[in-house]
């Protein structure tokens, strides 16, 4: 098929290049020319500087993109070429009313559209193994599944449009919540003589763990930082979340506090780490900063 790409940043970069190996004919388009692009080019891919352009000759169109300007300007300049029987799926992280305003806009053009959020960060996107959690109609998402095989393994039609992204906001809430407990809790057993090593071991098959705990803790004795997902990321998330929250009337009282953290590391300069990178408030309390926080 012929598939186009809208952004090609931690996520796009893999999307991109699994279509490519599955033997898609592959379009793409990033706001800058990088290293991601130059490499899908010498993959095969075509590089088009414009989304509309690129809409314009794709049977599917996916955008995975940072912000919610971002998606909102281009599926606005993309549904200006929209036609009928085209599919567009947005593996962004964005309100579900963006994608229902997304969705509308194509519609009137007689196009189809899908939310899409993905989960399992850059390594599963390479590895073919992210959850896609679709909002959307049932035929489109028939049509569409070929492709998302491509890059995904769990793929679930959660509802009508909207329900993906309902889907993604729990899931960034408890990534967001389990980070900062696991930066807690890592801290604590430190405090306490624990090595983490043992403690990802015993934890890692008890009711305490969760796959932030045992992402996390490799990373924190590792002092490795480098932004798989970056603090930012997260944080942006959480405002959507918070303002999701409010609308539902619903007090995420643990989410409140967790976001003022995200907030802190982010006017300290953190955005551009990794989340992982919330360990560092405990280095600081303890008034050991920039000591590994992971050996006893």
């Amino acid at each position: 098929m012929k598939i186009g790409v809208v952004g090609i940043g931690k996520m796009g970069r893999p999307i991109a290049d699994r279509l490519i190996t599955a033997g898609h004919d592959v379009a793409i388009c990033n706001r800058s020319e990088n290293a991601a692009v130059r490499s899908l080019r010498e993959r095969g891919a075509t590089v088009l500087a414009l989304p509309e352009d690129l809409a314009a000759g794709s049977e599917v169109v996916l955008t995975a993109l940072p912000t919610e300007d971002a998606v909102r300007q281009v599926y606005t300049a993309m549904s200006a070429v929209a036609g009928a029987g085209q599919i567009y799926a947005d593996h962004s992280t964005v309100s579900p009313a963006l994608n229902r305003h997304c969705a509308a806009i194509l519609a009137g053009r007689g196009a189809s559209f899908l939310d899409a959020p993905v989960s399992g960060g850059p390594a599963g996107a390479e590895a073919g193994t992210l959850t896609v959690m679709v909002g959307g109609d049932d035929a489109t998402f028939q049509r569409a599944l070929a492709v998302l095989e491509a890059f995904g393994s769990k793929i679930r039609l959660c509802g009508p449009i909207g329900a993906g992204q309902a889907i993604k906001l729990v899931n960034q809430y408890l990534v967001a919540v389990h980070t900062m407990a696991a930066s807690e809790a890592a801290a604590f057993a430190v405090r306490l003589g624990a090595d983490l090593g043992i403690v990802q071991d015993v934890i890692g098959t008890s009711f305490g763990s969760s796959a932030m705990l045992l992402r996390n803790l490799p990373r924190f004795t590792a002092r490795d930082f480098s932004p798989a997902t970056p603090i930012g990321l997260i944080a942006k998330d959480l405002s959507i979340i918070h303002a999701e929250a409010v609308q539902a009337g619903v007090p995420l009282l643990i989410g409140g506090l967790v976001e003022q953290y995200y907030l802190e590391a982010k006017a300290r300069g953190w955005a551009g780490e990794d989340m992982s990178a919330l360990v560092k408030f405990w280095d600081r309390q303890s008034g050991a900063p920039d000591e590994p926080p992971g050996s006893s």
